[in-house]
């Protein structure tokens, strides 16, 4: 397929929770459309219908497809923001600590970046935390990601030649204070956490650090924890071609880590994210090769084993069920849609100027081939 390289002259920004959150601004509003869709212009036109079949599996149109999550957001971290943004900050704290004593770092980061994209739109209540705990590690975390969050939303999510000098100069500033304050968020960190290094490769890819401080920042992480996914996510983006590094960096790296991960940490996904940023081709040849079917078998594997409540785990879902669809293996993409239908913040879809209507596109289009349906829409 071909994929839509988002060329950012200038500053680059890349996506996840958050140092993916202002990579989310940035790749959305970059999109002009994908042209890997092979619908005429009539066809656009047309109003969608719901095939008899997806309805009978409850599975939803496009316009009530959430655009802002891969998956349900948990009901204590909906809580948490519900109560931030009404001033209350005690519940956020009370969420992260319990992920620092349960050294549940992948939470920690998750929930980090959901409650630090809150402070980006009002940090009213993260000055109140910060006023009452002074050197909370919690607060100190959720300050340096939403600082990143409020770089992106300042630069904003136009091309570079729309972005004006002001804009070039708050994002740069942002961006700055965020790295004190990320290495302040370390110094205050639990034992074992890695997630303020998370946060630091979002700066490392804002202002274009070199490769011998990513490298450093890399080890601090995996020090503290070897398999964690939003930290291989980030890096990944850094050693992509159209970021920091190039196609054969962002290769070995990916391969490296599902070579090295335990079944069930879900590092067999960073290949096949490898292979969807760099494919520029406009076939589906090279995803239907017999290496991308190993792959993408390697990748169900691991879902299967994973936890269930890994908070990536539907985004690993959302990637399989392109590529089984991709592949025709109709029925397990049908799964895999199953699972994870209501939520569309998922590459592929977030990269498309359409996210919830190509989503919708493949997973009926897998639904039909099953049976399940006459045709696409």
């Amino acid at each position: 397929m071909i994929i839509l390289w988002v060329v950012l002259a200038l500053v680059g920004l890349p996506l996840l929770t958050l140092g993916l959150y202002f990579l989310k601004a940035i790749v959305q509003g970059a999109v002009e459309g994908w042209r890997g869709a092979d619908e005429s212009d009539d066809d656009a036109d047309k109003p969608y219908e719901l095939p008899a079949a997806a309805a009978a599996l409850g599975l939803l149109p496009p316009e009530q497809q959430n655009k802002d999550s891969a998956a349900p957001v948990p009901a204590v971290l909906t809580a948490a923001l519900d109560a931030a943004r009404a001033g209350d900050w005690q519940p956020a704290a009370d969420l992260l600590s319990a992920t620092a004593a349960e050294r549940d770092w992948e939470h920690r980061s998750a929930h980090s970046g959901w409650l630090a994209g809150a402070a980006a739109e009002d940090d009213t209540w993260l000055l109140a935390w910060e006023s009452a705990r002074p050197d909370d590690p919690g607060a100190a975390l959720v300050r340096a990601r939403s600082t990143v969050a409020l770089a992106g939303k300042v630069r904003g999510a136009k091309r570079a030649k729309h972005t004006t000098s002001e804009q070039f100069q708050g994002f740069h500033r942002l961006m700055e204070e965020s790295r004190a304050q990320h290495e302040r968020a370390a110094a205050l960190g639990v034992e074992g956490d890695p997630v303020p290094y998370i946060g630091r490769i979002s700066t490392a890819l804002g202002l274009g650090d070199p490769h011998i401080e990513m490298e450093r920042v890399w080890k601090e992480i995996t020090d503290r924890d070897p398999h964690h996914y939003e930290a291989h996510y980030m890096a990944l983006q850094y050693w992509c071609a159209k970021w920091r590094g190039s196609e054969k960096l962002a290769r070995d790296f990916a391969a490296q880590a599902a070579a090295k991960a335990p079944l069930g940490s879900l590092m067999t996904a960073f290949p096949l994210i490898a292979h969807f940023e760099h494919d520029e081709s406009d076939t589906t040849d090279a995803d239907r090769t017999p290496e991308m079917r190993a792959l993408v078998d390697a990748a169900l594997a691991d879902a299967a084993a994973a936890d269930p409540t890994h908070p990536r785990l539907p985004e690993v879902r959302h990637l399989l069920a392109y590529y089984l669809c991709l592949q025709d293996r109709d029925e397990a993409a049908v799964e895999q849609f199953r699972l994870v239908d209501g939520y569309v913040d998922a590459l592929p879809w977030r990269y498309r100027g359409d996210p919830a209507g190509e989503y919708c596109r493949m997973r009926d289009l897998s639904l039909a081939n099953t049976g399940g349906g006459t045709e696409a829409p």
